[in-house]
């Protein structure tokens, strides 16, 4: 699949947009826009699929995608997020060819293969991104300045997709978009590799091959993520039993259910429920709280 040109909807009083989304606001489809986008996720889980990187999100999770990189963010359940994007020139056209911005374009350089920001930086990157609720005009390019800054000096990062946007192949966004399509809507069930294998019209050690030359990661690995990513939407947001969600998560036994948990999360099931039942935790869920009304702007899709 082709992805889709986004038109943002940059305001003529406005150099960059920063704003709360919630889930109907979401290009769920893979799409790509001619501008850097930092996303921090403050509630919801779901499938992450940027550039060749296949994997999950969860709140508090934090990425900064380059221009033009293909992406898409598809929930398991209802997500809000802070989302800043900017253009290249957002800050005059030569501000990042400064001899002091030298780290920045280092950072954006890096961007155009997705990043995502490790656990030490997130919790400064999440009090600037809540800040763009009361700030205005000088503010907010100083809050701008202040998570690039975060991201370049700190270097908390990790690179999502070893291709870049120049490099990305139609056809293969094709077969992974569909891969994604059918374990996002069959995770709860058995999974088998011959038909996901079918699915993507290849034998199961070319699929075997292709998925992990493509994602870095095998596919049941990949299913493990999208499993535990629905487990942890339910212990956050019901209180259904571990041993219920466990179940309805795909997993056949409790005991492969806590393993595969413990396994990502480093952490068990009821462990992870009250972690968030925390003041730190909820400080992040309550970053929900709308920056403006998103649903007054008008987004655009072409190509």
């Amino acid at each position: 699949m082709k992805p889709i040109v986004q038109q943002l909807p940059f305001r003529p009083n406005r150099s960059f947009i920063a704003g709360a989304y919630n889930l109907s606001q979401f290009e769920t489809s893979l799409h790509q826009h001619p501008a850097y986008e930092l996303i921090l996720f403050t509630s919801g889980n779901g499938n992450g699929y940027i550039g060749k990187y296949v994997g999950t999100f969860e709140p508090g999770d934090v990425y900064l995608l380059g221009a033009d990189l293909p992406h898409c963010f598809q929930p398991v359940n209802n997500i809000t997020a802070i989302v800043i994007h900017f253009k290249a020139d957002c800050l005059g056209s030569h501000f990042f060819n400064l001899p002091e911005c030298q780290h920045f374009m280092n950072l954006l350089d890096q961007a155009k293969h997705g990043l995502k920001i490790t656990v030490n930086s997130q919790d400064k990157l999440q009090l600037l991104m809540q800040s763009f609720e009361t700030a205005t005009d000088g503010d907010r390019i100083i809050l701008l300045l202040q998570c690039l800054q975060t991201l370049a000096v700190k270097n908390k990062y990790f690179t999502l997709s070893k291709e870049s946007n120049k490099t990305l192949n139609a056809t293969n966004n094709d077969c992974i978009d569909r891969i994604i399509k059918y374990t996002t809507s069959a995770f709860k069930e058995q999974v088998t590799l011959s038909k996901v294998a079918a699915i993507a019209c290849k034998s199961i050690p070319s699929f075997c091959h292709y998925f992990k030359t493509c994602t870095q990661k095998t596919y049941f690995n990949y299913l493990n993520e999208v499993r535990i990513a629905y487990a942890c939407s339910q212990l956050l947001q019901t209180d259904k039993p571990v041993v219920d969600i466990g179940y309805e998560s795909g997993y056949n036994t409790v005991a492969h259910f806590h393993r595969q948990f413990l396994r990502f999360k480093k952490t068990t099931p009821l462990q992870y429920r009250k972690l968030f039942s925390t003041t730190a935790a909820k400080t992040i869920m309550k970053m929900s709280t709308p920056l403006y009304d998103c649903n007054k702007l008008t987004l655009t899709i072409a190509g």
